[in-house]
This record gives structure tokens, sequence and C-alpha cells, in this order.
């Protein structure tokens, strides 16, 4: 008996764990930066959100509704335990998780999700205490999208905090483009509450009648990516467009972002331009678009602590043209470049987060971990 449970427990460690070493995949070069590229972990089942509890540990989300913890050093990965209310269908699932500002008090962490909700699908962010024993504890759901859907896409999703207190989260417009533009549900919105999950008095709707007091900003259709630069002065968002018009935008309060009323993008049915036009007063203009579409999922404003010449720039990864895009900005907040990095790994880039040293790791559809750190 002793045997044959040893030998099971042989093989769960073995089921959970890779080589304590990194693979090389490729090495580059941008710029003056020479760069490897290695994989960490692979086997996983689209890792969708990617968070960094301290230099040695990242915590991954599967969007098929896990949550896991990833030793660095040891490559070992460890299942956590108590999460809730997770639908995972369609685009839906387990998604985004971001460490609360707090952490080192409050033990929170925050996680966004799709959930059952009278019978469709919206999306939610909970805030739960990680213990010593990974394991989940006093679960709050703090945030439920007004606006439920059937069509179990356009989720949003995407987590960031400011040093005030506040986090931000964004909602896709559920594919139901109009509501993008309703005030009155929370579809195609950027979301800013306290950490606590109540709704901050100074947000830019807080006093117009109708108007749900959570949203920051709207008229966006399916943002995924989310990002202040590492002084939390500017908030960034990257999102999806139908057939092209991807925008990267630059988020400020009370703003309408203009989905679907203008769009650089085209139907999917037809060479038929979506919405009016691609300008119209009152709604902003995206800092840069793709014609045709990368599909990002992802964003960051890279900190150069390990690539200095890449500071201040715009990471994220593109799904649809497999690769990760970087894109540089001058002091007027102005994309001047582009490069498309990593093209000839052939992968769908998912979530893109950047290490305590400065390593990018990144994580794909065919549930591969990855890094990428300086030669």
């Amino acid at each position: 008996m002793y045997n044959f449970i040893a030998c099971i427990s042989l093989a769960f460690f073995i089921s959970f764990a890779s080589p304590s070493f990194s693979r090389t995949i490729l090495e580059g070069q941008s710029g003056q930066i020479h760069f490897i590229l290695e994989e960490l972990y692979s086997g996983l089942n689209i890792p969708w959100g990617l968070a960094f509890l301290d230099a040695n540990t990242l915590l991954i989300t599967e969007r098929r509704g896990r949550l896991y913890s990833l030793d660095i050093q040891t490559k070992q990965l460890t299942t956590i335990q108590g999460l809730k209310n997770v639908l995972a269908k369609g685009q839906g699932g387990l998604l985004d998780i971001a460490i609360s500002p707090t952490f080192s008090s409050s033990k929170n962490i925050y996680l966004s999700y799709s959930k059952r909700h009278d019978g469709k699908g919206t999306t939610a962010l909970a805030s739960a205490q990680l213990t010593e024993n990974q394991q989940l504890r006093h679960w709050r759901e703090l945030f439920v999208a007004k606006g439920d859907s059937d069509t179990f896409r356009h989720f949003g999703s995407r987590i960031a905090f400011d040093n005030q207190g506040h986090i931000f989260f964004s909602v896709g417009d559920r594919g139901k483009r109009e509501d993008a533009q309703n005030l009155s549900n929370h579809a195609g919105s950027i979301i800013r509450l306290n950490l606590d999950g109540t709704v901050p008095k100074d947000n830019p709707f807080t006093q117009l009648a109708r108007a749900l007091p959570e949203i920051w900003s709207y008229g966006h259709r399916n943002p995924q990516g989310l990002a202040f630069t590492p002084d939390k002065s500017v908030l960034w968002s990257i999102e999806h467009g139908p057939r092209g018009g991807d925008e990267i935008n630059l988020i400020k309060p009370g703003k309408n972002y203009g989905w679907p009323i203008i769009s650089y993008g085209k139907e999917y049915w037809g060479p038929i331009s979506v919405g009016e036009s691609t300008h119209k007063e009152g709604m902003e203009q995206p800092v840069k678009y793709y014609v045709p579409s990368i599909a990002p999922g992802s964003l960051i404003v890279y900190s150069g602590k390990a690539f200095k010449e890449w500071k201040g720039d715009l990471f994220s990864g593109a799904l649809k043209m497999t690769h990760l895009n970087r894109v540089s900005l001058n002091k007027q907040y102005q994309a001047i470049a582009e490069e498309r990095l990593l093209e000839s790994l052939g992968e769908r880039i998912r979530a893109v987060v950047e290490s305590p040293e400065g390593w990018i790791y990144l994580s794909t559809d065919s549930g591969r971990i990855l890094r990428l750190r300086d030669k």
C-alpha cells in the first residue's frame, strides 16, 4: 500500500512540475538590445492572466477556471484553491489577476472573471486573501457589470491600480455594440473603484442622472489591455477593433472613445466601415490604431529596468498577428515607432507582464510561459 501511495504522489508531482532549467527558444536583437527568449513552463490551458507575487512567484490564471502559483526557480506549479462563481464559456472564464498594492498587510489579490447572471453572462471583479498554504479565503465579489449578454464574448477584464487607492477595470461591449454609448450600463467602459469596491466620490458620472457611477470612460469595444505608467500618472488601454481598428488609447475621466459611432475598422460581413466615420466632435481619437487588426490581448508600460532603450514603451501581445508588439512614444504621448518582435515564434501571445527585475514574461494560448531577458 505504501508503494502504491508513493507512486501516486510521484505521478502528481510530475504532472505539475517542469524541469528546473529554462529552455532557450530563440535569440534576437532590437536596435542595440540583444535578448534571449526562454520557455519556463508548458502544458497550460489558455493562461490568460499573469501577476508577480514576488521575484520568484508568478500567479497564473487559466481561462477554464483554474489558478496556479509557479515557482520560477524550481518550475513547480501549485494549484490555488477557493475560486467561486466562474463561468467558463466562449471567451469568458477566469481572466485577469492582480496583486493588491496593500498586499504586504492585506494579503489581497484581485481576480476578474465571467459569471452567470439572470441566465446570461457578465463580467465580475472579486478580491480574496491568499494564504501561505495556497488557499483563497474571504472571497468578496466587489463588482458585477450591468449589461448581461448571451453572446459570451467581449468581457474585457484587465485590471490596473493607481497610487491613490483606486482599482481600474475594463469591461467589453459584450457583443452588443450600441451599449458602449449607454451610460446606464457598464458595457464598453472602464470602471474606477476604491480598493474595497466602493465608488469614489470624484468619479466623473456620479452626479449625472441615469449614469452608472462606477464608469470612468466609455465608448470602448473590448479593452483587453490596461496599464499605468510606472509613475502612475497616465493610464493606457488597448482594445480590439472589429475587422481592423484595434486602438491604443490614453484614458481620461469622463471621455467618450467613440465605439461604435467612430471606428477605423470594417464590418465582418463586408467592406463597409463601422459607424459614421473615423472622427466626430466630442469623441476621442486613438493614439494609435491598427489596420489590419493585430488582436491585442494585453498591455504593459515598460519601466526600463533591464532594457533602458525600451523605457516608457508600450508592449502588447498580438493574438491574430502572433507577435509581441512594441510602440514607442514621444513626450507628447504620440506614437512614433512600432516594432513586431518574436514573429518567428508563431504564437498567439495572450498576457504580458514585467517581472521585478525588468524581464518580460509572456503567456501563449498554446499553454506556454515564456521569458524575454537580456543576453
